[in-house]
């Protein structure tokens, strides 16, 4: 196909699948062209960042990768995604009442967890080793889960103001909806075969048909007891 090298196909962040063989792209023809046209832009993003400065980005790029488990290539380019939402102020059309608009927001919150790492390790958050990043990343989540504050705003709409535009990056790229097994747009293709457990003749099988949430929950319970993530906070 002209957009995608044979190389390339089937690709999952991380390498990382439940749906082997899996590659919504090989639907790509059956879309709209404007919908095609969207969602294929998202596979070649611009090689220069339009709204983070330089040193936003040397905190904002480990922070997204630790939020999203990134951890390894292939990245599902996350940057760069929210980069041309907030360049052309594609926002989600409201704010919370205690931060600024979101462009605005990013950068000051952003600056928060750059001052917390100046403040605990006298250097910028982007010169920390991985564990240290994820440490202060941590302490946002705490505060937000205890409902307190961190740098005068309440941490729990920084905190969803970052996951926020995480996640709809991660999950409007193809790569995410081949890790999920997700057909992309239904339109104007449509799906023939509704019901419980039915597949159309696109569509490939879970291979590994365990439900992800309670292994989850385990994750959750041992780091809230991990004695290694006990340190306190820096929220103001």
């Amino acid at each position: 196909m002209p957009f995608r090298p044979p190389n390339q196909h089937a690709i999952t962040p991380q390498g990382r699948g439940r749906f082997p063989g899996f590659d919504v792209l090989d639907q790509a023809h059956k879309w709209d062209d404007v919908t095609a046209g969207v969602v294929l832009a998202r596979l070649a993003l611009p090689n220069m960042l339009s709204f983070f400065t330089t040193h936003e980005v040397g905190i904002a790029a480990p922070m997204l990768d630790l939020l999203l488990a990134q951890d390894d290539d292939p990245r599902v380019p996350v940057l760069g995604l929210i980069d041309t939402r907030l360049a052309t102020a594609e926002t989600d059309g409201w704010h919370y009442d205690d931060m600024p608009e979101d462009g605005q927001a990013w950068r000051e919150t952003l600056a928060g967890l750059d001052e917390d790492a100046r403040r605990r390790h006298g250097k910028g958050y982007a010169e920390l080793a991985s564990k240290d990043q994820a440490r202060l990343l941590q302490d946002v989540q705490d505060l937000a889960d205890a409902g307190e504050s961190w740098h005068g705003w309440t941490a729990n709409h920084v905190w969803s103001l970052w996951t926020r535009y995480a996640t709809t990056a991660f999950y409007s790229h193809p790569w995410a909806w081949n890790e999920i097994g997700f057909s992309g747009p239904a339109y104007p293709r449509g799906y023939l075969n509704p019901g419980i457990n039915t597949r159309e003749k696109w569509e490939v099988a879970d291979h590994d048909d365990v439900d992800p949430v309670p292994f989850a929950r385990r994750v959750e319970r041992a780091r809230k007891c991990d004695d290694d993530l006990s340190g306190g906070n820096s929220g103001e």
